[in-house]
């Protein structure tokens, strides 16, 4: 075994791969402060920044929903309602699962 492999085997290994990790998440949280420092705010891009969240939030359920089929998309569509017409994001999350749970229940 070489230097090396048994360094990185060691429990100081495990202590450099997370200093590593912390370093990188560091440098691009930093990044996007910095890159954002130079770039003027219109308008336009203001909104764009605005619906980032949903963005992602929608990119990351929808593919799970759609794999699991009819009930997950009604249950999503009601959770989007809800949420559009109260903006209260917990109510919208209860009408999600509650409305899933009753088809489910029915099925």
């Amino acid at each position: 075994m070489s230097e090396f492999s048994a360094f990185v085997a060691s429990p100081w290994g495990a202590v450099l791969a997370i200093a590593a990790m912390t370093l990188v998440t560091f440098l691009c949280r930093i990044g996007g402060v910095v890159l954002m420092s130079h770039v003027r705010i219109t308008p336009r891009i203001e909104r764009g920044l605005r619906a980032l969240p949903g963005s992602i939030i929608l990119a990351t359920i929808l593919p799970i929903a759609l794999d699991n089929g009819f009930p997950a998309l009604i249950a999503l569509g009601a959770a989007v309602t809800v949420m559009a017409l109260t903006r209260i994001d917990l109510l919208g999350l209860a009408a999600g699962l509650g409305t899933l749970s009753v088809i489910r229940a029915f099925l």
